[in-house]
C-alpha cells in the first residue's frame, strides 16, 4: 500500500478506538458519576443507553446522507459534534444534561461508523488492501473495547469522573486537521435528498426493537416490552414496503438480493447474538457465581478482547494463503467448539474452562468478521458502499440486542427451572442469592445456565459455518473491487 493509503487508514482507525472506548469507559466512571450528580437507577439506565440506542438509530439514516453531501465532509461534521459534546458532558452539572449529551455522541457516532468504512472501501480499492484496512479497523474496535475499563480506572483514580468524556476531544481535534488531506472524499452528486417519511421510520424501528428487548433482558417478559418489540417490527415492516416502492428508497433492497451481501451481514448479526448473550451471562457467573468484583471479571475478559484484536490483524494475512470462505467458515466452526468448552465451567472452579471458551470463540469469529465485511464491501459498486456500511452496522447492533434478550432470556428460563421450591427471594437473579441458605443451589442453577447458553451458541456458530461454506464456497480469496 502506499504512503497515503497507511496515513488514511491510521486517521481512520482513531476515531474507530475511540468510539469503542467511550463506551466501556463509562462502566467504570457510572458510579462515581451517579453518586456525584444524584443520579437516579432509571438515570443511570438513560446515561447508558441512550448512545447506543441513538447509535443504532442513525447508522441507516446517516449512511445515506453520506452519499448525497459526501462521506468525508459528515465524518468530519460528526468528529465536530462528538468533540463539543464530549466537553458538554465532562462538565454536565445535571443527570439529564449528561443524558442530552450522550444523545448528542450517539448521533454524532452514527455519522462516524459508517463513513470510516465507507471510506476504506474508496480508499483501498485492492481487496487485498481492503482487507488489510478492515482488519487494522476490527483491531482498533476491539482494543477500544480492551482499554477502556483500564483507561477508565487510571483516570477515577486520578481525575474526576468527567475526564472520561474528555479523551474524545483531542482524537477529534486531530481528525480535523489531518482528515482533510489524508482522506478520499466520495459524493454521489446525483443522488437524491432522503426520504424524511423513510428516516422517521427507520429510526423509530431500530430504538423501538433495541428499548423493548434490553427491557426484556433486564426486566423479564411484559407486556409493554412486547408491544415494544412488536410495534417496532411492524415500523420496520412498513419500512420495507415503503422502500420497495420509492423511485429512491433510502435502503437500496436489492443489496440484500445479493447473496454475498445477505449472509455476510447473517453472519455479523448471529456472531453479535451469540457473544452478547455469552458475555452477559459469562460476566454474572463471574460476579455473582465465583464472587469476583467487577476490576476483577473485567480483568478476566482481557485473554478474548485482546485475542480477537490480534486475530483480526493477522486475518488478512492469513487470507493471502486460503480462501477467505474456508477462513471464515472454519472460524465459525472454532467458534462453536469454543461455546462447548464453556459447557465444562463448574460452579466453584469454572474461570479457566470459561476463559479459555471464550477467548476461543472469539479467535474464531475474528477469522469471518474482517474478511466477510471485504467481500461485502467489495460485491457493491463504490456509491452503496455507506448504505452497506450503514447496514453492517445497524445489525451489529441488532445482534446485541437480540443476543441480550434472547440469550439472556433462555439463561433466565434455566436459572429459575433449576431453583427449588422455595427458592423465591433468589428467583429474580443469581445475585440476589448472596448470603442467603438457597446461594449454593443457585450457583449450580445459573451454572447449568451458563451451559445451555454455550450449547445454544455453539449450535448458531455451526449453522452459520455451513450457511458460509455453501453460499460462499465459489468466491475467491482475492479478488478486484469496483
Amino acid at each position: 500500500m502506499t504512503g497515503r493509503q497507511w496515513r488514511g487508514i491510521a486517521v481512520l482507525a482513531l476515531p474507530t478506538l475511540l468510539l469503542s472506548l467511550d463506551t466501556s469507559v463509562l462502566f467504570v466512571a457510572l458510579p462515581r458519576l451517579s453518586a456525584e450528580l444524584g443520579a437516579s437507577s432509571t438515570e443511570q439506565l438513560w446515561i447508558l443507553d441512550i448512545y447506543s440506542f441513538l447509535l443504532a438509530g442513525f447508522l441507516v439514516t446517516m449512511g445515506a446522507i453520506g452519499e448525497r453531501f459526501g462521506r468525508r465532509r459528515l465524518l468530519l461534521a460528526g468528529a465536530a459534534a462528538f468533540g463539543v459534546a464530549s466537553i458538554l458532558a465532562a462538565y454536565a452539572p445535571t443527570p439529564a444534561t449528561l443524558i442530552g449529551a450522550r444523545a448528542v455522541l450517539g448521533i454524532a457516532g452514527a455519522t462516524i461508523m459508517p463513513s470510516t468504512m465507507a471510506l476504506l472501501r474508496s480508499l483501498c480499492p485492492e481487496q487485498r488492501h481492503l482487507n488489510q484496512a478492515l482488519g487494522i479497523w476490527f483491531a482498533s474496535f476491539t482494543g477500544g473495547m480492551m482499554l477502556g475499563p483500564l483507561v477508565g480506572g487510571v483516570l477515577m483514580e486520578s481525575f474526576w469522573w468527567g475526564s472520561a468524556f474528555l479523551l474524545g476531544v483531542p482524537v477529534m481535534v486531530l481528525l480535523l486537521i489531518v482528515g482533510p488531506a489524508a482522506l478520499p472524499e466520495f459524493r454521489d452528486r446525483e443522488a437524491p435528498r432522503p426520504d424524511l417519511p423513510s428516516l422517521a421510520m427507520s429510526l423509530a424501528a431500530v430504538l423501538l426493537i433495541i428499548h423493548g428487548g434490553k427491557t426484556l433482558a433486564h426486566h423479564g417478559w411484559s407486556a409493554t416490552a412486547v408491544a415494544e418489540v412488536a410495534a417496532g417490527v411492524a415500523v420496520a415492516l412498513a419500512f420495507v414496503r415503503r422502500q420497495a416502492v420509492l423511485a429512491h428508497p433510502l435502503l437500496e433492497l436489492s443489496l440484500f438480493r445479493n447473496r454475498t451481501v445477505a449472509t455476510c451481514i447473517t453472519v455479523m448479526l448471529g456472531g453479535g447474538v451469540v457473544m452478547a448473550g455469552a458475555e452477559l451471562t459469562a460476566t454474572l457467573y463471574l460476579q455473582s457465581v465465583l464472587g469476583l468484583t467487577p476490576l476483577q471479571a473485567g480483568l478476566w475478559m482481557l485473554p478474548a478482547n485482546a485475542a480477537m484484536a490480534v486475530t483480526a490483524l493477522l486475518a488478512p494475512v492469513l487470507a493471502r494463503r486460503w480462501p477467505v470462505v474456508h477462513l471464515a467458515g472454519g472460524g465459525l466452526l472454532i467458534s462453536a467448539a469454543g461455546m462447548l468448552v464453556i459447557t465444562g465451567a463448574g460452579p466453584y472452579d469454572g474461570i479457566g474452562r470459561l476463559v479459555t471458551g471464550l477467548t476461543v470463540a472469539t479467535i474464531g469469529l475474528s477469522l469471518p468478521m474482517s474478511l466477510l465485511l471485504g467481500l461485502m464491501l467489495g460485491a457493491v459498486p463504490v456509491d452503496r458502499a455507506g448504505s452497506v456500511a450503514s447496514v453492517n452496522e445497524t445489525g451489529g447492533q441488532f445482534g446485541i440486542a437480540v443476543g441480550v434478550a434472547f440469550l439472556g432470556s433462555v439463561a433466565t428460563a434455566v436459572y429459575r427451572h433449576g431453583l427449588p421450591p422455595g427458592a423465591e427471594p433468589v428467583r429474580e437473579s443469581v445475585a440476589a442469592a448472596a448470603g442467603t441458605p438457597f446461594l449454593d443451589v443457585a450457583r449450580v442453577a445459573f451454572t447449568d445456565a451458563v451451559h445451555v447458553v454455550g450449547v445454544v451458541g455453539a449450535v448458531l456458530f455451526a449453522l452459520m459455518a455451513v450457511l458460509t461454506l455453501r453460499v460462499l464456497r465459489r468466491k475467491p480469496a482475492l479478488e478486484p473491487v469496483g
